[in-house]
């Protein structure tokens, strides 16, 4: 197999680190099974095992060792629901023209980015939709008004949500996923951006959301909408995973002449980008295949927006 996509590696690597730094909330927040070895069929099946509440019993001294109480754990599965690929298509003319202008190199890399972009904003629609249509441990707000206009008790409402329903807090694994209004009426408070109340000056200076109630802030651009409401989602990052694999291809290969593996150091997500040769024309295709699960409903609650 032909090296061929040695030479643009560097374009590569360069387009998955930046678009790890786009708008995508829920991909951080989430746990991400990733593998870059692996490949997954459409349909095929991730298998967790979840344990029950314990049940407690009385202390009685006796000669011998008690037997236990049974218990029995669960199993759930995650299905790989996706495969997607971006296809870009290169003749010798095309790349001909672009060598007499602004050069190939730097437009295959633009395009490379728009093709991660354009998948990790499906994958993030994706954990947003499983996180708004899942059954909430508690919902708090009001349907058709942004969040935060005033102040951000809604935070610690439905901090106390998830908290009464057993959701661990000291581990920092909790996020608070909004929207960008919701994000825009946070900045915009005023003791958030005083230094001597925010405790810092990132907000104020940088732009970056602080942590609030022992949440990490994020904004996401996909947040999921449904009956005039915007569902911002607070959760811990075991109600959620993303299970992510490079699309299968048959024994012993299919027609393309080399491939690379792409894991972006930011969000963790798995590309593989392929290169194809045909008849004085070539493609390269980015592609991934994933899935989706809301584990744990009870640590995910709405914020109504």
């Amino acid at each position: 197999m032909a090296n061929v996509l040695t030479d643009l590696a560097a374009d590569i690597y360069k387009a998955a680190d930046v678009v790890g730094r786009e708008l995508v909330g829920f991909i951080p927040a989430s746990t991400i099974n990733a593998n870059g070895s692996e490949r997954a069929a459409k349909g095929d099946v991730v298998r967790a095992s979840f344990t029950r509440a314990a049940t407690a019993v009385d202390v009685t001294e006796a000669m011998t060792i008690p037997e236990g109480t049974d218990q029995t754990v669960d199993n759930k599965t995650l299905s790989i629901t996706n495969a997607r690929a971006v296809q870009i298509p290169y003749t010798g003319e095309d790349i001909r023209h672009l060598n007499n202008g602004i050069g190939f190199e730097t437009v295959y890399g633009d395009q490379i980015k728009q093709a991660m972009r354009t998948l990790c904003n499906e994958i993030e629609a994706d954990l947003g939709e499983a996180a708004g249509t899942a059954t909430p441990a508690g919902t708090v707000g009001t349907g058709g008004t942004t969040p935060f206009a005033s102040n951000f008790d809604l935070i610690a409402d439905i901090r106390k949500e998830l908290v009464d329903n057993g959701m661990p807090t000291n581990d920092g694994q909790v996020s608070l996923i909004i929207d960008t209004a919701a994000g825009a009426n946070l900045r915009n408070l005023a003791n958030l951006q005083t230094a001597n109340t925010a405790g810092g000056t990132d907000l104020l200076r940088q732009g970056v959301l602080l942590d609030l109630q022992g949440m990490a802030m994020r904004e996401s651009a996909n947040v999921y909408a449904s009956g005039g409401s915007t569902f911002n989602i607070a959760m811990h990052r075991a109600a959620m995973e993303l299970a992510m694999r490079a699309p299968a291809v048959p024994n012993g290969g299919d027609a393309a002449d080399d491939a690379i593996v792409v894991q972006d150091p930011h969000s963790g997500l798995v590309f593989e980008v392929r290169s194809y040769r045909g008849y004085r024309k070539s493609m390269i295709e980015v592609a991934a295949s994933w899935g989706v699960k809301a584990w744990k409903p009870d640590f995910i609650g709405h914020l109504l927006g």
